[in-house]
């Protein structure tokens, strides 16, 4: 597929230190590219090279095919930051207006393009209130809007949820998914993991400066998988000799247990051995780890855990 973005070894030192180190991955045109890690992980030096802000000390950055040039190219990008930026005693209406002409919109584009988005947003009403007058969740929404009012081919979206209601979340999370599929690219970064998962076409996982992850929420939640599978009965009467040398029994409900396979078996061998036994499966279904699960068991050196959070294929 075709990149939008691509990241070659890039390295940077502060004080000798370094915040990002030789890290590289690419970004699909049209995609939602999740950057996850801890605090201090070297996310934000990495979006803030993305952007132009910073300059990285080794390494390359392409974008749209060419070498990255600030001066041209961030006209064709929208960054929300973690730490907001909005003129509190400016009224909402007259701010969006004017971040847009930074972007290079005209007078008239802006006010079209802005009251096109306050209607989407239900922000109708704002546009003469000011900006110290809005609660957190009101002032995200904003920040929103001026981040992707240009129509940029790169949108970076940096905690974009915080402090949101979940019925703005959700509103939030559908225009995301319409700007996707309009052909806009976008770079989720979050640490959290949940929402990741539902929003997410690939992932990139950062500590200490250094990628430790890269790959397709599907392909990494199966990498990680651990042979566990959730059974369902009609009723729940287990042999008293269950076949270890098939599965491990790690919990048992009222009508349910769930196991862990002998990965020299296959599920119908399971299958199997409890319709012999006359028990009657209403449910079989595999067990994939959470996002949560596989960040802490990386970024903490954690071992494998059995929490059972039923997570979507």
């Amino acid at each position: 597929m075709e990149k939008i973005l691509e990241v070659r070894n890039i390295k940077k030192f502060f004080s000798g230190q370094k915040a990002v180190d030789d890290i590289s991955f690419s970004i699909n045109r049209g995609s939602i590219f999740g950057l996850l890690g801890p605090n201090g992980a070297g996310k934000t030096t990495l979006l803030r090279m993305i952007t132009g802000i910073f300059f990285p000390d080794q390494g390359k950055i392409l974008f749209d095919g060419k070498p990255f040039d600030p001066e041209a190219d961030t006209a064709h990008i929208g960054y929300m930051p973690e730490e907001r930026g909005l003129y509190k005693k400016m009224k909402i209406g007259e701010q969006a207006v004017y971040l847009a002409q930074l972007k290079g919109l005209s007078h008239q584009e802006a006010v079209t393009n802005i009251k096109e988005w306050f209607i989407r947003l239900e922000m109708q009403s704002w546009w003469n209130k000011k900006v110290e007058d809005l609660s957190k969740g009101m002032s995200q929404k904003l920040q929103f809007v001026t981040t992707v009012l240009h129509r940029p081919k790169l949108i970076i979206l940096d905690e974009p949820f915080s402090g949101l209601d979940p019925v703005n979340a959700n509103l939030i999370k559908d225009e995301i998914d319409r700007l996707a599929k309009a052909g806009s690219t976008i770079i989720f970064s979050t640490h959290r993991m949940e929402q990741v998962e539902e929003i997410c076409d690939h992932i990139i996982l950062v500590n200490k400066g250094k990628k430790i992850l890269d790959g397709s929420v599907a392909d990494v939640k199966s990498e990680y998988k651990e042979n566990l599978y959730q059974i369902e009965f009609e009723q729940m009467v287990l042999p008293e000799h269950t076949a270890i040398h098939l599965f491990e029994v790690v919990k048992k409900e009222e009508k349910s247990i769930i196991i862990k396979k002998n990965p020299d078996f296959t599920t119908n061998d399971i299958l199997q051995y409890f319709i012999h036994k006359g028990l009657l499966v209403h449910g079989f279904r595999e067990l994939l780890p959470s996002l949560n699960d596989i960040f802490i068991r990386l970024v903490e050196g954690s071992p494998k855990t059995r929490r059972f959070e039923v997570a979507e294929k």
